[in-house]
């Protein structure tokens, strides 16, 4: 979504991107509307690749997605999906699309003699995606742009990954390579850009995720049901353990809560949220959507009576400002977010009063925040206010900033 996005709005600032990207993709998910973002003659370069999904015949099937990383259907992990993982961590480095590196190479490395190309970005992850363009800048010399939408050996997963002491070190080392390698290095957050920096790398440059457009807000007096309201998949490492426990106390504590309480999850979700959803007595009130378009869900949260961000509970917490929280933003819509109070997304939601953030363990803040809003709710005045500033992060201007970087790097 971020470099669909780029793309969309690079022509507008003398920039012509040409893409670059499988033929035969096995993808998480499939949403054809988001091709009508792609500008007209746009150049999209396509190459048939090799990833282990094909292996097991998924590439003969249409439309086959592949499930996302890290969250269960059911309850125990098997000892198969586990050496899967092991496998995975320790034989595909960085990650399961390596098989993708030296094919693309050669391809671009043709196409970059016969056309006139001024500078590379490559965005990961999969961070093979990295290495591709590490090895066409020591051939080509071109300037060379690493976007970094998620951290690398900093990833809540990352440890989960079961790496030996040899594989951890290969990681680090293409790490450290791609980083201290390239003209420019942007991320999605600043205390990601602080990391990177502290790891040598000197050219960092934060450009945040964002939205399009400022749809025309629901007014409170249309919001007919208090619903909570997550889009996106939702692993473990996600699971707002404290919400559950709040919202059931909270149905005892305000009976009329039970007419028109709604938990809406979108996405994918794991095997331990539902069980602990179930646990609080909260499955009547649980709607689930395995997914939606972008189209759908964004009419959704306008219509949503808060906005669930849940930011997972790991080592790089702080750091996390996901595409889904700028696209809430832009709906008008309450956010109740469950993460670090001294986070990245913290700083912005003060900044913009977008909503109210809760620490993991706050069960009481966040009983009183739940609290205040089903009252403004009952009395037909659920929404921001003082809302400022969110023009910032509009991508439109996002993709000015990359545009004056490009300049800087191609100068």
């Amino acid at each position: 979504m971020r470099w669909l996005k780029f793309a969309k709005y690079l022509p507008g600032f003398g920039w012509e991107p040409v893409i670059f990207t499988p033929e035969n993709p096995v993808p998480q998910a499939i949403d054809a509307s988001l091709l009508y973002d792609i500008p007209e003659n746009t150049e999209v370069l396509k190459t048939f690749i090799k990833e282990p999904s094909n292996w097991f015949g998924l590439r003969k099937r249409k439309n086959v997605t592949q499930s996302t990383a890290f969250i269960r259907e059911k309850g125990k992990k098997s000892l198969l999906s586990e050496l899967a993982v092991w496998i995975r961590g320790n034989f595909f480095i960085p990650d399961a699309r390596m098989l993708w590196i030296n094919p693309s190479v050669r391809n671009l490395k043709k196409y970059l003699k016969s056309e006139k190309i001024d500078a590379l970005i490559s965005t990961g992850p999969p961070h093979s995606m990295h290495m591709i363009a590490y090895k066409l800048k020591k051939l080509t010399g071109l300037p060379w742009i690493a976007d970094f939408r998620d951290p690398w050996t900093n990833i809540d997963f990352y440890k989960e990954l079961k790496l030996t002491r040899q594989a951890d070190k290969r990681h680090h080392s293409l790490e450290k390579q791609v980083l201290t390698f390239a003209d420019a290095v942007i991320t999605v957050s600043p205390t990601m850009s602080k990391e990177f920096t502290n790891m040598g790398c000197k050219h960092v440059h934060t450009i945040t995720n964002g939205f399009d457009l400022l749809p025309e807000p629901t007014t409170p007096e249309n919001i007919s049901t208090f619903s909570i309201l997550h889009v996106g998949s939702m692993p473990e490492s996600r699971n707002p353990k404290v919400l559950w426990k709040v919202l059931s106390e909270l149905l005892v504590d305000l009976p009329e809560l039970k007419n028109f309480l709604s938990i809406e999850l979108i996405g994918k979700v794991d095997y331990s949220i539902l069980k602990d959803i179930e646990d609080n007595s909260l499955t009547p009130y649980l709607k689930q959507i395995n997914h939606l378009t972008n189209a759908e869900a964004i009419e959704k949260m306008k219509n949503a009576g808060l906005l669930l961000l849940v930011i997972n509970d790991s080592q790089n917490s702080k750091g996390i400002l996901t595409n889904k929280f700028f696209e809430y933003m832009s709906v008008s819509r309450p956010i109740l977010a469950i993460g670090p109070s001294d986070g990245d997304a913290a700083a912005i939601m003060n900044q913009t009063g977008a909503g109210i953030i809760v620490d993991y363990s706050d069960a009481e803040k966040l009983k009183q925040s739940i609290k205040t809003y089903f009252n403004a709710f009952r009395n037909k005045k659920l929404a921001i206010d003082n809302y400022k500033g969110i023009e910032n992060y509009t991508r439109k201007n996002l993709t000015k900033e990359l545009s004056v970087l490009l300049s800087q790097i191609t100068a």
